[in-house]
């Protein structure tokens, strides 16, 4: 089975399967090392740069900016959902997301 993932609007949302699921706009809490010099970054996100899969794991690259040290980047593949049985299923927007260690 196929799962349709795109940036859309400038970067200001993702969709899949042709629906929005996430937009930007949002406080991320991020354990991301490489971002900034914060222990967990508290990140406004300001734009997705890319979309794309791991497996099951719908992960992205955005830009954004901490709001604890003003750093501002685009970070490593960060989780953001899953696709389960063909459906998308969002992760819990109030959990810490983690890059992806390679």
């Amino acid at each position: 089975m196929t799962t349709r993932l795109r940036v859309l609007d400038d970067g200001a949302w993702i969709s899949v399967d042709d629906h929005r699921e996430i937009r930007v706009s949002e406080l991320w809490r991020l354990d991301a090392p490489g971002f900034c010099g914060c222990d967990l970054a508290d990140l406004v996100v300001e734009n997705f740069q890319e979309v794309g899969v791991d497996g099951s794991r719908v992960e992205t690259r955005v830009y954004g900016q901490c709001i604890e040290c003003g750093e501002t980047g685009v970070t490593d593949w960060l989780p953001v959902g899953r696709v389960r049985g063909g459906e998308f299923v969002e992760f819990d927007r109030s959990c810490v997301r983690r890059t992806r260690r390679e």
